[in-house]
């Protein structure tokens, strides 16, 4: 049966909007590929525990990240002091296998870094499993006071920390504050643990004052935390040896 001119149109009208809807379709489907490829893994996760707690003079904090019942770090304050010399110590030690960020001050490489919130720890960056020494004080009697260390008179702080659960590493950090006085004639630090966290993906970097939500972070939002970011000097801060 040949067809009218009416309905050749009616037909070749048909065709072309099937092959409109067709490329849409198509369209649709590669900006939903698009969107699955950009999305961010939603299995990576922030856990954070909130504390305050003070260790106290002659005491000792075991910082278990994932509260496992495994010890990660054990946050240590002292006095290694003389008859004649008062030296009060706070020094961290890492379990084995586990580490602190290394900053990369030419005065003091073995120093753990102090990063400020928004600093990524990842990888990158390089860690140290020794034990050593955050801040301290020390005074001769009836001579001056010397403050020293890293984290001396520090606020809120973050150290940035990698641990092992089972045979993976994952990364996390502890925020903390140091303050300096002097009780009677004994200089002392007095640390503070105000919180911490870590990422549950492993060989996942977190970023340093992240504390909910999943990381949703690009590659390129994880910095070396050692480097501070173009245009913001200062942001490590400045230790004493």
């Amino acid at each position: 049966m040949k067809l009218s001119p009416r309905h050749q149109k009616a037909a070749n009208l048909s065709h072309s909007v099937r092959n409109r809807l067709n490329s849409y379709a198509l369209a649709a489907t590669a900006a939903g590929v698009g969107a699955l490829a950009l999305a961010q893994p939603a299995d990576a996760r922030i856990i954070y525990t909130k504390v305050h707690h003070v260790i106290g003079f002659g005491t000792s904090y075991d910082l278990d990240l994932n509260h496992d019942g495994t010890i990660d770090f054990v946050f240590k304050h002292v006095n290694a002091g003389t008859s004649g010399q008062n030296r009060d110590i706070l020094s961290l030690a890492p379990a084995a296998g586990n580490g602190f960020l290394l900053g990369m001050r030419t005065d003091c490489k073995t120093c753990p870094a102090l990063v400020i919130s928004g600093y990524g720890i990842t990888s990158v960056g390089h860690f140290s499993g020794k034990s050593v020494v955050l801040a301290h004080a020390s005074a001769l009697l009836g001579s001056n006071t010397f403050w020293g260390g890293r984290w001396a008179d520090v606020s809120n702080g973050y150290l940035g920390l990698k641990f092992k659960i089972g045979s993976e590493t994952h990364y996390g950090w502890a925020r903390l504050s140091v303050r300096e006085r002097v009780h009677g004639v004994q200089p002392i630090v007095t640390p503070t643990i105000t919180g911490y966290a870590y990422e549950t993906i492993p060989d996942t970097g977190i970023i340093a004052g992240r504390t909910h939500g999943t990381e949703n972070a690009e590659p390129a939002a994880f910095r070396d935390a050692n480097t501070p970011k173009p245009g913001a000097l200062g942001m490590l801060a400045v230790g004493r040896k």
